[in-house]
Parts: structure tokens; sequence; C-alpha cells
């Protein structure tokens, strides 16, 4: 039994141990590599592998946004560091899991449960993705001015912009806060009103009062806020932002 495989992960030296340790087994086809999500999921539909080890932290598309786009789901592997919530979720469903950096003897037993079972997932694709994604159950991010720590409201936050090593919010009010928190941390965090539309920046999509075309395919986002302030999206995200307003 010949098993087809692309390995898709935006860490070269990952890609090159994971490589190196599936040489062993014979059964295993390493078809292509990809080094982000979108480039993944071209690869995934061209080639129709019978499965992929996937990484979930990427650039450009990540694990669970390129797995919602697939149209025929291989057999997924992560190679991960994600929480347990996320690894109860795995074992659950049938899918399997490693941690990085990825040992032999756990690369074996993989290989074993690849090999023995046929068992499709116990849930829907969808179903699985929305579980395995953190709980966003907050309502206020933290400031400090001063001796004093502020409590801004989500509904008050029109976007969070990162500027060299630092992390503003800019609320409604054109005030703008310093916060220690870091856009990747929030973007697990926020709710769905929040959205990333830049390695720097995340809105809030209920504040958005227009949204115009740039010459060079980005979206330029002008919020309703007093200084009615611009956000360009980066090239890469655009795609995907125009899905999701429907643009």
């Amino acid at each position: 039994m010949n098993i087809t495989c692309i390995i898709i992960d935006d860490e070269e030296l990952a890609r090159q141990r994971l490589t190196r340790l599936l040489t062993p087994y014979k059964f295993i086809e390493i078809i292509a590599e990809a080094s982000n999500g979108k480039e993944g999921l071209k690869l995934v539909e061209e080639m129709q592998p019978d499965m992929i080890f996937l990484d979930i932290e990427m650039p450009v598309m990540n694990g669970f946004e390129m797995l919602s786009k697939i149209k025929k789901q291989p057999k997924v592997i992560f190679t991960t560091a994600y929480d347990q919530y996320a690894i109860k979720a795995f074992e659950e469903n049938s899918l399997d899991y490693l941690l990085k950096p990825i040992e032999k003897e756990r690369l074996e037993k993989s290989m074993e449960k690849l090999q023995e079972t046929h068992k499709p997932m116990a849930l829907p694709l969808q179903q699985l993705l929305n579980e395995l994604k953190p709980k966003k159950e907050i309502k206020t991010l933290t400031v400090k001015i001063g001796d004093k720590i502020l409590l801004i409201a989500l509904d008050r936050i029109v976007a969070i912009e990162a500027e060299d090593k630092y992390v503003f919010l800019h609320t409604e009010d054109g005030s703008k806060h310093l916060t220690d928190f870091t856009l990747s941390g929030l973007e697990e965090k926020l709710p769905d009103d929040f959205c990333r539309i830049h390695r720097g920046v995340i809105i809030n999509t209920n504040f958005i009062k227009e949204i115009r075309k740039s010459f060079n395919g980005a979206l330029v986002f002008v919020m309703n806020n007093k200084e009615q302030i611009k956000f360009t999206s980066s090239r890469g995200n655009s795609e995907a932002l125009r899905k999701r307003f429907d643009i």
C-alpha cells in the first residue's frame, strides 16, 4: 500500500526533518512540499494526495483556513504545538497530531495508526474546525496608563495596529492606547467581528464605513470613527477579504 502525501509547513528545517524521519517508511511517497496554506491548497487540489502533514500556524493562510477550503479532504496529521483542547478534538475525530520537534518514536505511532485506520472523521469538517478554535469569550482588553489599568470594551475598539515592537488600540473617540498584547495572541481571542487584514492590522468590521479598491489589488478600509482612520490590506489577504465582504 503506497500513500501519497504532501508536507505543508512554513519552516524549511521542519519540512527537512520530517522528510528525513519518513525515509524508512517505504509506503509513504512524498509528492510535494508547501511553505504556506495558500500554496498547500493549490497543491492538494491539483495532486489529490492520500494524506497531508499540516502545520497550523503559517503565513498567508493557516492550516485551519486551508482545510476549510479543500473540496476533497485527505487524511490529516497535524504537526504543531497546539493546546490540549485541540489535541482532544484530534483524538476524538481519528485525526493525529505530532508535537514539534517531532520525535522518531511518536512518528512511528502515527504511521501505525495511518496504516490501520480507515475510519472516517466522526464530525463533519466544518464542525470539527469550529470546535478546534479557541473559545472567544473576552469582552474587554486592558491598557496601562501610568499606574492605572483601563478596561477597553471591544465594541469601542475600531482597530488594533502593530507599530515596530508595540501594539496599539484605536478607539471610536480617536484615542490610541498602548497594550501588552500581541496581534497573534489577540487574533486567537477576539470574536469574529474582528478581522486581520494585514500582518500588522486587525480591524473591527462593525466600524467599517467604506471599502476602496487600491491600484495594486489591495483594499483600503475607511473606518467610521472620529478620525475616519484608513487601513490598507496586504495583497496576500485581499482574495480572502473580497470573499468575506462579497466584493
